[in-house]
């Protein structure tokens, strides 16, 4: 089911800032080609020592070898499992129990896309009272599977589904009282439901009752209530929860020292899951030590994933980083070409405008044909 996000001001949250020291990225060398294969001899000596029959080192074919480091005897070995070693075959894979379970035949035809047999079948046990019956059939019919489209009738289901206690559909059935286009709007009933899926496990709801207690209680007593639902939405992987655990992990003064040495480790879950909010925080937080160590390649590299995904401040934040050589080599036509494209959006900054008009017309020229020929990636 599509999560639908509710975006409420969080006070005092975010910070976007690109302040931070110079810093080289150096070039990694690369791996050398492996040696060529040792001949039968040599590999029962390479076996039994981990040497060559020369007395040389050997290097393991994949690994690059530290210049300088001593031998300690412990090279990898050349691809001998140990139960091989020791003369014994590998032990059978564990039989695969019987699945002794009653076969859902409804959600069977509805996994695959056997929509029609699925709203045959599901139709009946609806009307029966089945609530999770009631909520594929309303689901069947919101998205036009098998059957014509109609909103209304979803919405009849989805609370009839909800009144009987499926938290799917009381998630659901809260954002069409919120809405009220299909139902009437009715925010006492939609808080009700939304806060009772929410206490049943479902994450969406959990994010979406959340943002209701931050909208409702603003300050810092909207966000202790809603932290507790936003770290049980953000264990069942919900992004949006992620990066809001993270930023009240970092911003809230009495938070449990375990859980802020955590900040980052939710903004980087949430901006692995493309969150490009969490993108761009995270390269903020890489590049000024927020959270954590500062990592100037793994900024530069987060900031280059939300500029190409279309985030303007990651296009500003980036354009700063390739005219300091923040993580990354200096490069002023980059570092134009993503001045451009912020400024284009409408952020305006002094400073790399000063940038810009101090480059010669050559390198204005190539960052503004770079500039057109970006795509979102």
């Amino acid at each position: 089911m599509t999560l639908t996000r509710l975006r409420f001001l969080i006070a005092a949250v975010l910070l976007l800032s690109a302040e931070g020291s110079i810093a080289w990225a150096q070039d990694m060398e690369q791996p050398k080609a492996p040696p060529a294969a040792p001949t039968e001899a040599e590999a029962l000596t390479l076996q039994r020592t981990g040497r060559a029959a020369s007395g040389d080192r050997v290097p393991t074919p994949g690994i690059v070898e530290i210049p300088g480091e001593e031998d300690k005897g412990a090279n990898p070995s050349q691809g001998i499992t140990l139960l091989q070693r020791m003369g014994m075959p590998l032990p059978p894979l564990p039989p695969e129990k019987a699945f002794t379970g009653k076969v859902d035949e409804v959600y069977g035809a509805y996994q695959q896309g056997l929509y029609v047999t699925a709203l045959s079948k599901a139709l009946p046990r609806a009307q029966l009272g089945d609530a999770a019956a009631q909520t594929l059939v309303a689901e069947l019919i919101s998205r036009g599977l098998g059957v014509k489209r109609d909103a209304k009738a979803a919405a009849f289901w989805y609370g009839k589904a909800a009144e009987g206690g499926d938290p799917p559909a009381m998630f659901k059935y809260a954002l069409l009282l919120m809405d009220g286009k299909d139902v009437t709007r009715d925010k006492a009933k939609a808080d009700e439901f939304m806060k009772k899926a929410a206490d049943a496990g479902d994450g969406s709801a959990q994010f979406n009752w959340a943002q209701t207690l931050v909208a409702d209680n603003p300050s810092e007593k909207g966000l202790k209530l809603a932290l507790p639902y936003y770290e049980k939405s953000a264990e069942q992987g919900i992004a949006d929860s992620q990066y809001a655990v993270a930023q009240i992990y970092k911003t809230l003064n009495d938070i449990e020292p375990e859980k802020k040495a955590k900040a980052r480790y939710w903004l980087e879950r949430a901006a692995k899951a493309g969150f490009d909010t969490a993108q761009l925080d995270m390269g903020i937080w890489l590049v000024n030590g927020i959270a954590g160590e500062k990592d100037y390649d793994g900024g530069f590299n987060w900031l280059n994933v939300a500029a190409n995904r279309g985030n303007v401040v990651a296009q500003n934040r980036l354009a700063h980083l390739y005219v300091n050589a923040l993580g990354t080599k200096p490069d002023p036509i980059q570092a134009a070409k993503w001045y451009v494209l912020s400024r284009r959006a409408g952020l305006k900054d002094p400073a790399l405008e000063d940038f810009y008009l101090g480059i010669n017309d050559e390198q204005q020229k190539q960052a503004i044909d770079a500039a057109n020929k970006f795509r979102r990636s």
